[in-house]
């Protein structure tokens, strides 16, 4: 088989599409289960007035001000989102390998983190105009602190999308895209640090225990979420659409809309406040990727199975 029919069968291979369908499937049971959390987190981004408590406090006064049902407003969009941004990223990723990782060698850290940078980009350019409409669908009917801050009014996902093209342009789907390239670092480490642990825990044909694979994506996460927790707080900033920025269009207004949010952060509640929502983010990401890659493997393993591919994972 040519180099080219070996990269060919990497796009359009059955078992690709196993990896990219578990990987979506389980991102979406894992949110459903910690929908809650983010709920928390995107307050605290967001509405920079909201006193930071801790996450049991703040899910508390949600329930209580806005009903129970507010702590999984805007499941839908998210979930619809969650699921194209997992399924091409998880796709990419395993296209990837089965054409940078051949015959039986295994993968280097360095190949992980180059193929999870790859998915990355290709995630965050096709799919941040979903992310953008769920931001805001999400906060919609939210009581914020922050009196700026004015309530959006769209009746679902394809009203939201028509609106903003409507009213702010098509550009405005692409908000927050310069720190979302940048925040391509947090799955690329991530999958980097998972795989090298799984690698490490399955020496010598070692079968890996769903224990294990939760504490392993745990870990990974949380190493990942940590370093770059300050921009996805300008991401969340920038998604929702109603900071006033002085700067014009184009890649340097973007980078300085970015170091302006960061700057302004630090200003009114020094660098601590880049951290702001911490705890909620770590609670959320932790335990929902722990809990996908142990449902993602599981779907993967059983479906190859059923496939008669009585073959390990790739590692």
């Amino acid at each position: 088989m040519s180099e080219n029919d070996g990269a060919a069968g990497g796009l359009l291979s059955y078992e690709t599409l196993v990896h990219a369908v578990a990987g979506a499937t389980g991102s979406m049971t894992a949110m459903t289960v910690f929908f809650p959390l983010d709920t928390a987190r995107i307050r605290l981004q967001v509405d920079e007035n909201r006193k930071s408590k801790s996450t049991p406090v703040i899910l508390a006064e949600i329930a209580k001000e806005e009903g129970i049902m507010s702590l999984y407003r805007g499941w839908f969009p998210v979930i619809s989102s969650l699921c194209c941004s997992n399924f091409v990223y998880f796709y990419t990723f395993n296209c990837l390998k089965r054409v940078m990782v051949t015959g039986k060698q295994q993968s280097r850290p360095s190949k992980d983190l180059a193929m999870g940078f790859i998915s990355g980009a290709v995630n965050v350019l096709l799919t941040t105009p979903m992310w953008v409409v769920n931001t805001r669908l999400k906060l919609q009917g939210a009581k914020f602190r922050n009196e700026e801050l004015h309530q959006t009014h769209y009746s679902g996902i394809f009203d939201a999308f028509s609106q903003i093209i409507a009213k702010e342009g098509v550009g405005t789907l692409w908000n927050g895209t310069l720190p979302s390239l940048v925040l391509v670092f947090n799955p690329a480490v991530q999958f980097m640090f998972y795989e090298a642990m799984k690698r490490r825990a399955g020496q010598g044909g070692r079968k890996i225990s769903s224990v294990e694979i939760f504490l392993i994506g745990a870990i990974a996460k949380a190493i990942a979420t940590s370093a770059t927790y300050p921009l996805q707080t300008v991401q969340a900033i920038l998604r929702f659409g109603q900071y006033k920025s002085q700067e014009k269009g184009g890649l340097m207004g973007s980078l300085r809309n970015v170091v302006d949010l960061l700057m302004d952060r630090i200003k009114r509640n020094g660098v601590i406040g880049l951290y702001k929502g911490l705890e909620a983010k770590l609670l959320q990401t932790v335990l929902t990727a722990a809990l996908m890659f142990v449902v993602y493997e599981k779907i993967a393993a059983v479906t190859f199975k059923l496939m008669g591919l009585n073959k390990k994972l790739k590692h």
